[in-house]
């Protein structure tokens, strides 16, 4: 239910929520963790922008590039999305993936500035699956990349943007 809100809310990323979670769920298997992780990080992935409701639609659907000051407003829908999640019973365990995924291996992304190892595995995990499938579709700052220019942008981002560990699991699936 939570994913079909965000879908209605940004229709230029609909459908996200759902490929996110078939890419993580392809990650998870490939580093064998255990299924029980895997459903934890799939339903992750089903409501990581649900934060994305309180901003404004006029940035999430601006066309062209975000001014500094949009950027950051729509740099709090982590935030946003994890006190969301925080308060529905049974989801609590996701509060920290849904308010990481944005955090990056050298420690340059958002909210809390985390860095490698700080940012939990699950967030790692949804941090690559995320920007996986956001190069892969148009969007209204940008159009869709070729396959193999998201592939190559993922090998330059290991160990700056994305856990070099992952790069190495997404790239045993390429």
């Amino acid at each position: 239910t939570l994913a079909s809100v965000i879908d209605a809310y940004d229709i230029y990323t609909y459908g996200h929520s759902s490929q996110v979670a078939i890419y993580i769920k392809d990650l998870a298997r490939i580093m064998g963790l255990p299924k029980k992780q895997i459903d934890q990080l799939v339903k992750a992935a089903y409501v990581h922008d649900i934060g994305k409701v309180g901003v404004a639609e006029k940035i999430i659907s601006k066309q062209g590039p975000l001014l500094l000051e949009e950027y950051n407003y729509i740099k709090r829908h982590p935030v946003i999305g994890a006190k969301i999640i925080g308060q529905m019973k049974g989801l609590q365990d996701l509060v920290p993936l849904v308010r990481h995924h944005h955090e990056r291996w050298d420690g340059l992304g958002y909210p809390d500035g985390l860095q490698a190892e700080e940012i939990p595995l699950g967030a790692r995990i949804l941090a690559l699956a995320d920007s996986l499938d956001s190069m892969c579709s148009d969007r209204p700052y940008r159009t869709t990349r070729s396959f193999k220019e998201v592939v190559e942008e993922i090998k330059r981002s290991a160990g700056t943007q994305f856990d070099p560990q992952l790069v190495r699991a997404f790239l045993l699936l390429v």
